[in-house]
């Protein structure tokens, strides 16, 4: 019997197989009678091993298995018919599934042939991928045939074909995927989400009953990213690992955990060495998708901040009191205190990181200038100078009590300082334990050569004086000190002569942080209002002045900290007395300010300048943005510049995209008052 003949009036045709395998299916036919005495074409099964009466549709299967079998190499024991797919209580069958090499429960491609339709047949297999998870289908009916990508459970992508068994889709495609691919189609710059938007939609889709910690496994994932933009920004030709580029969705978990794993290699002390991503493959998958296309590296930062704050206001670092600083308003404190090459820099109360970081920023820009050097953009991944790393390695410190909050720090801060990082896990109130504390294996395993270096730069044999700088910090303004242990070490414990029973944290950080800096030693520290006005707080304001000449106070708007406290905050500047750098004097002028231009709307929504600089508004798409593609949030703590290269003059050229604030016209004041740190300085936007 002839195939034709079984065909003829179907939809189903042989256009696209060959002779050769039609004659072979055709010599294997067997002819069996019915009850009726009619007989009826029946074939023995490559897959099942049995008898099957042959139709239309089973002559397609069987002709197509051969096909996965002689020209894919697929084994028959990976291939199944009539897969059963579950939609709740229905049971649906796919025709023909390729099982998973690494799962035999996992379907890898589904292959559909019930559809004689393309269009009635993509829609099946759209359903069928997204239930199973498989990465792959096919659809023919003997005479075209369709091959597809599931990129995520609602996109559907024409591929040219599919995998031999020795392949990846990524053979298959070859598509370029670099670092240069990255930026021009980078997915926040082109929707205008942000980071935190898509963790949240992967809240919704599969994060929130994963089962997992949500904070772990984004980390872990951002972390392998993060590494791999690395790789990609010093390497040209790099194809970014961190993508679904068609593997199964175990495949995809095997890549992205050996990239994760290399990531822990080059940058130690953030995740355990048998640490593991926890998320299911399936999960990791979509994951995946959504993140593939962001651009972390070339970042403010703010893109990063934004997502690790988000996730972290969910334990312990917002139960604290202690939110991380706008970026804007750290580069206003930076801007201010100018810190120098040959100088060392401390924030007691790290967060992400952010005042370490971009101090780093500030100097290196500095560098770069001196040097005549085009000025590279904040957080990029392109290789830093020997004495840009140096400045990391041997200047730059930060302590934090939360251990994620350390963690997330000295991810920035290893990427920042090639590898090297001074971020440290310490309560910095209770420093009398740090002897104990040090000791243990796993802190010494992680954290010991910082450690090392902020031990140089203390004052005697204990930790309670060093001979810091400069020091930034916003430490936690919520919650209070009880420990008698604690508070007995501290001037600020006492009043009206008598110990206090418990004390705000944020007053023992004033005593705190003005003990880190040496004689003539500046800080810049985020302080209730209240502290600065309230009568109970003359002894506060007292013993400050005492120690430090005030500087300046710089009022914050009050949405600021928004959406998670809408507390009022100011800044305040001081430079510690010392005979040369900062003479004590009796009267002296100083410089106050406050921001006018909110930066946040009341529900604490980043505002931004209009792309004309006619108002503010809420989207990033309508937004001014600099020449990195950052959207300009709208505030009056500093100017925002674009630093243009000249390659015929061979120097920067400052291109001020945003009127002068309150940083610039402290720099004016700081000069007219011959300040030790701005005495020499030229103005640097």
């Amino acid at each position: 019997m002839k195939l034709y003949e079984i065909l003829k009036g179907s939809e189903y045709s042989l256009d696209m197989f060959s002779q050769e395998v039609i004659a072979e299916l055709e010599n294997r036919i067997i002819e069996r009678m019915d009850k009726k005495g009619k007989t009826y074409p029946v074939v023995s099964c490559l897959v099942r091993n049995k008898e099957i009466k042959l139709t239309p549709e089973e002559i397609v299967r069987q002709l197509y298995a051969a096909k996965l079998i002689n020209d894919y190499g697929y084994s028959k024991s990976r291939l199944a018919f009539e897969y059963p797919i579950y939609f709740g209580r229905e049971t649906k069958r796919a025709d023909i599934v390729i099982r998973d090499n690494d799962d035999a429960n996992v379907a890898y491609i589904i292959v559909e042939l019930k559809k004689p339709k393309a269009k009635d047949g993509r829609e099946q297999l759209k359903s069928y991928t997204h239930a199973t998870g498989a990465s792959m289908a096919v659809w023919t009916n003997g005479t075209t045939i369709a091959y597809y990508q599931r990129q995520n459970p609602n996109y559907f992508k024409d591929i040219p074909n599919i995998p031999n068994v020795y392949q990846t889709l990524e053979d298959i495609l070859q598509t370029p995927f670099t670092m240069d691919d990255l930026v021009k189609n980078d997915k926040l710059t082109k929707t205008g989400k942000s980071l935190k938007d898509l963790i949240l939609e992967m809240e919704d889709e599969v994060l929130a009953n994963a089962g997992v910690d949500v904070f772990e496994e984004v980390f872990k994932l951002i972390f392998a990213k993060l590494y791999d933009e690395q790789i990609g920004a010093t390497e040209k030709d790099y194809n970014l690992v961190f993508r679904n580029s068609g593997q199964s969705d175990i495949q995809l978990k095997n890549k992205i955990e050996d990239l994760f794993r290399k990531a822990c290699s080059k940058w130690t002390g953030v995740f355990a060495k048998d640490a593991k991503i926890a998320l299911t493959p399936p999960h990791l998958s979509i994951c995946v998708s959504s993140l593939e296309g962001v651009k972390l590296f070339n970042s403010n930062l703010d893109v990063v901040d934004e997502a690790f704050e988000y996730l972290m206001s969910k334990s312990s670092k917002g139960e604290k009191g202690q939110y991380f600083t706008p970026r804007y308003v750290i580069d206003m404190c930076v801007k201010m205190l100018n810190p120098q090459v040959d100088e060392t820099m401390i924030d007691t109360a790290a967060g992400s990181s952010g005042f370490p970081v971009h101090t780093i920023f500030h100097v290196w820009k500095q560098m770069q200038i001196a040097a005549n050097k085009p000025v590279n953009h904040l957080f990029t991944a392109t290789p830093k100078s020997h004495a840009e790393i140096e400045y990391v390695h041997d200047n730059v410190f930060a302590i934090d009590f939360d251990e994620k909050a350390v963690r997330v720090a000295r991810t920035l801060n290893l990427i920042a300082g090639d590898g090297h990082t001074n971020v440290l896990h310490l309560n910095t109130l209770d420093w009398a334990r740090w002897n104990t504390v040090t000791k243990e294996e796993t802190w010494v395993d992680t954290y010991n050569d910082g450690f090392k270096k902020l031990k140089q730069l203390r004052v005697g044999n204990d930790f309670g004086q060093f001979n810091f700088a400069i020091l930034m910090a916003n430490p936690p303004f919520a919650g209070e000190i009880k420990e008698g242990q604690i508070l007995s070490r501290y001037d600020l414990s006492m009043k009206n002569g008598k110990a206090q029973k418990s004390v705000s944290r944020d007053i023992l950080f004033i005593e705190r942080n003005l003990n880190f800096l040496k004689p003539g030693g500046r800080m810049a520290i985020v302080l209730p209002q209240g502290r600065f006005n309230n009568s109970s707080d003359k002894a506060i304001r007292e013993y400050i002045a005492e120690r430090c000449r005030i500087l300046a106070v710089v009022g914050l708007h009050g949405n600021t900290f928004k959406p998670h406290t809408g507390t009022k905050t100011s800044v305040l500047f001081v430079q510690k007395w010392d005979d040369v750098l900062c003479p004590k004097v009796d009267d002296y002028n100083i410089f106050f300010a406050t921001q006018q231009k909110e930066g946040k709307n009341n529900s604490g929504d980043k505002l931004y300048w209009k792309s004309d600089k006619s108002g503010t508004t809420t989207d990033p798409k309508l937004a001014l943005y600099d020449k990195y593609g950052h959207p300009i949030v709208y505030h009056d703590l500093l100017v925002t510049v674009n630093y243009n290269w000249n390659e015929e003059k061979k120097c920067n050229e400052i291109e001020q995209i945003t009127p002068d604030g309150i940083a610039e016209a402290f720099v004016e004041f700081a000069k007219k008052e011959q300040l030790s740190f701005f005495a020499d300085a030229p103005l640097i936007k």
